[in-house]
């Protein structure tokens, strides 16, 4: 099979059947709950993994740990690619999802371990010291031929060279490309399809998070909470990508105690805007978080074929929201995406009732 009907495959499973911008939406201020920010923690699926890994790297002095679900390595696309795509485009769609598949090499752990060095030193991300602390969860399924395995393979020598001492592997399952439960209600296991959610019988967020956070206690049976939908427009612009509005899973205790956060970033063709409540409401987080105080913060990139294109409302690990796509900056503390959600954490950690600014 030709290389150019490989990246037309790799194309078509990041386009929606239908991308459309959400309409307006008259939705209510992110509020303040004082949280502690030094136990935040971050995860994703897919584009949503690159996304959770690469906040990790950019603001270690805050992240505690990272759940990476089918993703692949820090900076992955910064290598260039293949004309006449998109330099860091061609890399994102080719070594940093199934290398084989196209012909390419995976990703290299080394050489993006020592770009990140140079990164740090040129002050563009905190300082790598602090990944040596960080708790790493890392899953792939056997079957799925999006991410490759090899390509997560290489998150864990990254996190190895960083000095990351606690890092668990999950990569036992003959699982698709999707988010791991354990719903009846989701896709047989070893399927990759539309809205990827994967019956395996595991409850992977459950596990995930009691890796992140160890002694959580068990998930409720019965939630405490609700789930906010706020206003994404006041954190970034157009250029960033984001939908208008995010939502946040609050525990009913938060509303007198000091919580933690985690935060969760959809996959491609996962936002509420294609999916509903599937991601903010069934992957899994939130039983778990309403036991254990910790709001769940799900912020959502939107569709778009125009400006930024964006068609599969994926995360941005290769450069969609820079103003300048040959020189990103997605993978820095500029990055219009890494902005935005540091924002509303800031936003999260504001004495209660603190008037948004």
């Amino acid at each position: 099979m030709r290389v150019g009907r490989k990246l037309a495959m790799l194309a078509a499973w990041l386009t929606p059947v239908l991308a459309v911008r959400s309409e307006a939406v008259s939705v209510q201020p992110l509020p303040a709950f004082q949280v502690d920010l030094t136990q935040t923690t971050v995860s994703g699926l897919s584009s949503g993994a690159y996304m959770a890994g690469q906040f990790a790297v950019i603001h270690s002095s805050m992240i505690t740990g990272a759940g990476i679900v089918a993703g692949g390595p820090y900076n992955c696309a910064s290598r260039p690619g293949w004309p006449p795509f998109t330099l860091y485009w061609s890399n994102a769609t080719r070594a940093c999802m199934n290398p084989q598949a196209t012909e390419s090499s995976p990703p290299d752990a080394v050489v993006l371990w020592r770009d990140a060095q140079q990164i740090a030193q040129a002050g563009r991300i905190d300082a790598l010291p602090n990944l040596r602390r960080q708790k790493i969860y890392l899953f792939s399924g056997r079957e799925d031929k999006t991410v490759a395995t090899a390509v997560v393979d290489q998150v864990r020598h990254f996190y190895a060279l960083a000095g990351t001492a606690s890092i668990h592997y999950r990569n036992d399952l003959q699982a698709g490309h999707g988010m791991v439960t354990n719903d009846p209600g989701d896709s047989a296991c070893s399927l990759t399809a539309a809205p990827y959610f994967n019956n395996c019988g595991l409850p992977l967020a459950r596990e995930m998070l009691s890796h992140l956070y160890p002694g959580l206690g068990p998930p409720s049976a019965q939630l405490s909470g609700s789930t906010i939908k706020f206003d994404q427009r006041r954190y970034a612009g157009y250029r960033a990508g984001l939908d208008d509005a995010g939502y946040a899973y609050v525990p009913a205790a938060c509303s007198s105690r000091r919580c933690r956060v985690h935060v969760a970033f959809h996959g491609c063709m996962q936002g509420a805007a294609l999916v509903k409540d599937h991601f903010y409401g069934r992957a899994g987080y939130n039983a778990v978080a309403d036991a254990n105080g910790i709001i769940v913060l799900y912020p959502q990139v939107r569709t778009s074929w125009f400006y930024p294109y964006n068609p599969g409302g994926c995360w941005d690990y290769w450069g969609y929201s820079s103003a300048n796509p040959f020189r990103p900056d997605f993978h820095t503390r500029e990055g219009a995406q890494v902005r935005a959600v540091y924002a509303m954490l800031q936003r999260l950690a504001q004495p209660r009732n603190a008037p948004h600014p």
